[in-house]
């Protein structure tokens, strides 16, 4: 959330800012300088009706006190009144200022200055790549058919279980998931300086609206029935908020934690996209990177957290790309955004595996997480970072798909021998 008072001295950058984002300032803003300007003329009737009310009460004592009560008896009535108007100015408001939360809710985070400027992926700009795609001397299959055929990935039967937009995976397959999760995190806590979190995989609403999840993507996210609990879309949930509604002291910072959470998705609006294999689950297992960070090295912190998770593909031998998102194609929590796209040869593409996002203080305003500077000066918001140190599924098939041989079985990369015991995942039946 941005600061009200920011958002009221700086409208015109902020239309301009949504107009960037390929959004109408109309539609978010709505009436968003009437209602403050209501509301703020309501809160001056309000203290001066009480200002007018405690001079009448003063002047009611003293004419008590002087045996007066004839007086004070028609200021008492007075009083009355000056209490039922102040209530009423105070009641609409409160109503001006429920309305005006609403619209601040809905407003997204400022773009960085260095952010593309553009409406859609295609404006994204590429940063870097690393490594080169795997020389094959074979047509390369796609991983729904690699897995199938290894006997690892079984649609069909996660079909029956749950529907569609699931898997079971399989011996080598759920090792291989099992490999990938405690790899990333040794590396992240052994080498990145992180501190590993093992979460609630369920949420409150307050954890959902602190993270900007709520209200605007309630239709991504899966509810449960009866309860103020959500299931976690990703770890950046539950590890941002364990710090909401506290002050985080200045040599605590930069804080970094790591956690290995199944993550929950509805995809709702992705009707027939990535219906095929393991792209675009409603369950899939992600180890998340979140950091607190003070206002001036936040941009320092995320190209290291970018660079951390950077390595996991670089461990693994996997080739990518850096993508910096432009202002279209950025969540809008965030300030600035670089998307981490792996090469799959099994579909001849690139394909995101990590976003890791600067939040600037937009996540910290709504989840109130603040720090305070050294000398004990006034608590001010931190900044909030996050990003995938991988998605699991998705590092899964890029192995499948980039270490496929030619007799359909699949090679294990070295760094995940000690954790899988075997170098080469071959066709089994279950």
């Amino acid at each position: 959330m941005l600061d009200l008072g920011f958002v009221r001295d700086n409208l015109p950058l902020i239309e301009e800012k949504l107009r960037q984002r390929g959004m109408d300032p109309a539609e978010v803003l709505k009436d968003f300088r009437v209602l403050d300007t209501e509301r703020r003329r309501l809160i001056t009737v309000a203290e001066t009706l009480k200002a007018k009310r405690n001079r009448a009460s003063e002047e009611i004592a003293r004419l008590k006190k002087e045996k007066q009560d004839a007086g004070a008896g028609v200021l008492m009535a007075e009083t009355k009144e000056l209490r039922a108007q102040g209530d009423e100015a105070e009641k609409q408001a409160a109503q001006k200022e429920e309305e005006l939360r609403d619209i601040m809710a809905r407003i997204p985070n400022i773009p960085h200055a260095s952010v593309p400027v553009g409406t859609s992926a295609e404006q994204n700009a590429e940063v870097r790549r690393w490594g080169a795609p795997p020389k094959l001397d074979f047509t390369p299959k796609p991983h729904w058919e690699l897995g199938e055929q290894l006997g690892v990935l079984d649609m069909e039967r996660a079909a029956k279980l749950s529907g569609a937009r699931f898997a079971v995976y399989w011996d080598l397959g759920a090792k291989l998931e099992r490999a990938l999760a405690n790899f990333m995190l040794d590396l992240h806590t052994r080498e990145h300086g992180y501190t590993e979190v093992l979460p609630p995989y369920m949420v409150n609403s307050a954890s959902m609206y602190g993270t900007g999840q709520l209200p605007k993507f309630a239709a991504d996210l899966f509810k449960c029935e009866n309860a103020d609990l959500w299931l976690v879309p990703t770890a950046e949930v539950p590890l941002t908020n364990l710090y909401r509604d506290e002050t985080i002291e200045a040599s605590r910072l930069p804080l970094s934690v790591t956690a290995y959470t199944p993550c929950f998705r509805s995809e709702a609006g992705s009707y027939g996209k990535d219906v095929r294999g393991i792209i675009r689950q409603h369950q899939f297992q992600k180890v998340e990177l979140v950091k607190f960070t003070r206002p001036e090295t936040s941009y320092d912190e995320l190209e290291k957290l970018t660079n951390n998770a950077e390595t996991v593909l670089q461990k693994l031998g996997l080739h990518y790309r850096v993508m910096a998102l432009c202002t279209g194609d950025m969540s809008p929590s965030s300030a600035k955004t670089y998307d981490l796209e792996v090469w799959l040869p099994g579909q001849q593409l690139f394909r995101e595996i990590s976003s890791c996002s600067n939040f600037e203080a937009f996540q910290a305003r709504r989840a109130n997480i603040r720090w305070r500077p050294e000398g004990g000066k006034k608590s001010e918001f931190v900044h909030t970072l996050n990003g995938s140190g991988l998605a699991i599924g998705r590092t899964w098939l890029a192995i499948v798909e980039n270490y496929q041989q030619a007799d359909g079985s699949v090679l294990i990369p070295a760094a995940l021998q000690p954790y899988m015991g075997v170098e080469r995942i071959t066709a089994r039946k279950f």
